[in-house]
């Protein structure tokens, strides 16, 4: 068993808030987290896919208000929305005979914003996280995880898997049970097919500021369309747009967002690239070591933090722009190489977004200077510095 670092602050909200949410895409553990919890109290799981316990639910207040002074567990909460109003009341009920907190866990796949019922009836009832698949830093080796951890990506399942073709096996029908079964449950009419392609297409363009018309005119649909498919993909935590840095800098600034699928495994089996070695060999090998490392940076951000990409017309980029909460700006630029070269164009773009430091972020190796403002680091390092 691999321990989650979101065990700790999942527990420390169950301490302090009567509802909490885990959520994250399907697959990346929530479930296996949710039942080895030890709250010092008895537990009780519902799954509302499963039949069985949704009949429970016909009457939720009758049947949920037997549970008091236990964590009910509700799992893939996204497919009861009219739950929350009544959660909302059997709360304030036992906040008023004195339980205050670790009353319900709420496990789903969707954002707060697909779930914005939850967010508008249970305000300040209610506390979110984000489950991601494996971070780098939970496996037991990260120096050693990281090519299979790069090349698998980290749900599970696919990590975990006995060898190369189990593993591939398991993300190609992870793929097929979102296009044909759980995309169409978001009330999506197209066919799995056109579903497919679309997240194809968003895999060759991987870290490119995406045209939505132009992608959206090669597969017979509408921009609106396109839109809507994207932001879907993005809400299911499946995908991920990078905005832009858009102070006024006195520069012609691209103003679009880069889109990144999340999980590089989930990446690579849309890209038909099976092993490590058909990466390494095909054009998507920059932008696949870049949404990777971009994601495993993201997930060790302090809280208040800020992400965006910086990049000119004229080509001048960074690929990771990060703004603290004090003001401090750090500019990130990716390299899949152990021999990086500190460029005139990067130096430009500090100066412009004002950043005190940057970083070369590259696959190994310990901290060394470029500069005085400018580090070339292995991604283990700056992944162990991110906090």
């Amino acid at each position: 068993m691999i321990q989650r670092s979101l065990t700790k602050p999942l527990l420390e909200r169950l301490g302090q808030f009567p509802a909490v949410a885990l959520l994250g895409s399907r697959q990346v553990g929530k479930t296996t987290l949710a039942m080895g919890l030890n709250i010092g109290k008895p537990s009780h799981y519902l799954d509302l896919e499963r039949p069985s316990d949704l009949a429970k639910l016909e009457d939720p207040e009758l049947y949920l208000a037997g549970f008091a002074g236990q964590l009910v567990i509700l799992d893939e909460v996204q497919r009861l929305p009219g739950l929350f109003p009544v959660l909302r009341s059997l709360i304030d009920e036992r906040r008023r005979r004195g339980e205050k907190a670790g009353q319900f866990l709420l496990l789903g796949s969707a954002s707060p914003e697909l779930l914005q019922q939850s967010s508008e009836t249970l305000a300040g009832r209610i506390s979110y996280l984000e489950m991601t698949p494996f971070q780098l830093l939970e496996l037991p080796n990260p120096d050693l995880s990281l090519p299979i951890h790069w090349e698998r990506g980290g749900y599970p399942d696919s990590f975990l898997a006995e060898g190369v073709g189990a593993s591939i096996q398991w993300r190609e029908d992870f793929i097929t049970s979102y296009v044909e079964r759980y995309l169409p449950q978001q009330n999506i009419t197209a066919t799995p097919i056109l579903l497919r392609r679309f997240c194809t297409m968003l895999a060759h363009q991987q870290g490119a500021t995406i045209n939505l018309s132009k992608l959206a005119g090669s597969l017979g649909i509408d921009g609106k369309t396109a839109r809507r498919y994207l932001d879907l993909l993005e809400g299911l935590y499946l995908v991920r747009s990078l905005p832009p840095w858009t102070r006024n800098a006195g520069k012609r600034l691209v103003k679009a967002a880069k889109v990144y699928w999340r999980d590089s495994g989930i990446l690579h089996a849309l890209a038909g690239l099976p092993t490590l070695e058909h990466v390494l060999g095909h054009p998507i090998c920059g932008a696949s070591w870049e949404g990777y490392c971009i994601e495993q940076i993201l997930n060790r951000l302090p809280k208040g933090a800020t992400a965006s990409h910086y990049r000119t017309h004229a080509g001048a980029e960074v690929d990771l722009v990060i703004e603290q909460a004090n003001g401090q700006i750090h500019a990130i630029e990716i390299k899949r190489t152990l021999s990086p070269k500190l460029t005139p164009g990067l130096v430009e773009s500090m100066q412009t977004l004002g950043a005190r430091r940057g970083f070369l972020v590259i696959p190994e190796g310990a901290a060394y200077p470029l500069s005085n403002s400018v580090t070339a680091v292995g991604l283990r390092t700056i992944l162990g510095t991110s906090h």
